[in-house]
């Protein structure tokens, strides 16, 4: 499956797995995050916006997700 969005620029976090266990990042227009699974590039991907991924990170940062680790 071709990925329908073309030209974006996907970073990964700098602790990434060796293993390639990890999401990518790609900023797309002026309020969009999308978010793709490293290991399947041409799969499902996930669109936020700037406010999502802002409130996702302060939960994470914060401790709300500890307890899935």
């Amino acid at each position: 499956m071709e990925n329908i969005i073309d030209g974006l620029q996907w970073r990964k976090a700098a602790a990434s797995t060796a293993n390639g266990a990890c999401v990518e990042l790609a900023a797309g227009g002026a309020d969009a995050v999308h978010l793709r699974d490293s290991k399947d590039p041409h799969g499902a991907v996930l669109t936020f916006t700037r406010k999502e991924i802002a409130a996702f990170l302060s939960g994470a940062k914060g401790g709300e997700f500890d307890d899935l680790a």
